[in-house]
């Protein structure tokens, strides 16, 4: 495993990340099992995962109790990432936010504690003052951002610097490349990809839209008219499934599962600290792990990005995979 240092900071992350949302058995994952839950998570340390993130939004907690359930007796082998909902950036709600993850968590601190939005009523700096706050009592050790354009943090490093900014990356989602990747390169800001493997499609198991499931069509990539979709755009169907067929076919010539393609040209992009694979049993635990000692070269990198550029041009620079520019909660 390789691991990474938090920038700013002397915490070694795995560049792996076991990423908790999927734990919280929602309506876009079906239903978790807590056996497999605990044993993913164990599972996890013991291939060098040592990084994990989840937020109180998960479940309305239920992830964190299930990461914590399955940190019992190991946590001194974590580094534990949570975010805490727009809605709780004023310093009190902060204060509480941060008590229940502590109390479903099981533990006495968070590594790295993050806005999970920006707020668009609190300003940075009473939510910077309550974070810091939170550190002076040990309750936290770290800052981090979710979700802030580059607009957001422009405005927030006049505040303070938070270590890390965690967005949508990945070979079929690479609208941060625009404006908020290279924003995050000249400040010194790490960059943790969350749905590196798009909600299950480079995975390779959906070949046509209708695979894949209601829930997982809600994003910019599939036309607004779909199920439970509220963007209203047209999408880019065609040009997304002719992008996975590419990639199934370099990952095929590469004898390299399509996952961990997918995977390991995330970890070769300049600015990623870590990348936030979804586990929810052992196997995927250790499949993903696996994901990291995944050598591409740059013939290989290049050819990935060229079958991937239609998708990129067609989705465009907002970074936000739900919703349209003009309600974009990205500023």
């Amino acid at each position: 495993m390789k691991y990474n240092k938090l920038p700013g900071t002397e915490v070694e992350v795995s560049a792996i990340a076991m990423g908790c949302w999927a734990l919280s058995g929602d309506a876009t994952w079906g239903d978790q099992d807590e056996k497999d839950a605990a044993e993913g998570v164990q599972a996890a340390l013991d291939a060098g995962i040592n990084f994990f993130d989840t937020a109180e939004m998960y479940g309305r907690g239920e992830s964190e109790r299930l990461l914590g359930k399955g940190l019992a007796g190991r946590r001194h082998e974590a580094v534990v990432a949570s975010k805490f909902d727009p809605e709780h950036s004023a310093p009190g709600d902060l204060a509480a936010a941060c008590h229940r993850s502590l109390a479903f968590l099981g533990t006495d601190y968070i590594d790295l504690y993050q806005v999970h939005w920006p707020s668009r009523t609190v300003p940075f700096e009473d939510t910077w003052a309550a974070l810091e706050k939170l550190r002076e009592q040990g309750k936290i050790r770290h800052f981090g951002v979710s979700n802030f354009g580059a607009g957001n943090l422009e405005a927030l490093v006049k505040v303070g610097r938070p270590a890390t900014d965690q967005l949508p990356y990945n070979l079929l989602t690479r609208q941060i490349e625009f404006e908020i990747l290279p924003r995050c390169r000249a400040k010194g800001i790490g960059v943790l990809c969350y749905s590196p493997l798009q909600l299950g499609l480079l995975t390779g198991k959906f070949r046509s839209v209708a695979d894949v499931p209601p829930g997982r069509t809600r994003t910019r990539h599939f036309s607004g008219a779909r199920e439970q979709s509220r963007h209203g755009e047209p999408g880019c169907e065609a040009e997304l499934f002719a992008a996975l067929d590419k990639i199934r076919q370099i990952a095929r010539e590469c004898d390299v599962g399509m996952s961990d393609v997918a995977i390991g040209w995330l970890l070769h992009q300049p600015g990623v600290t870590g990348v936030l694979a979804g586990i929810r049993n052992p196997e995927q635990a250790r499949r993903n792990a696996a994901a990291a000692e995944v050598a591409l070269s740059d013939d290989v990198l290049a050819a990935l990005a060229e079958a991937t550029e239609p998708v990129k041009q067609a989705l465009g620079s907002n970074p936000d995979m739900w919703q349209t520019a003009a309600e974009s909660r990205y500023r």
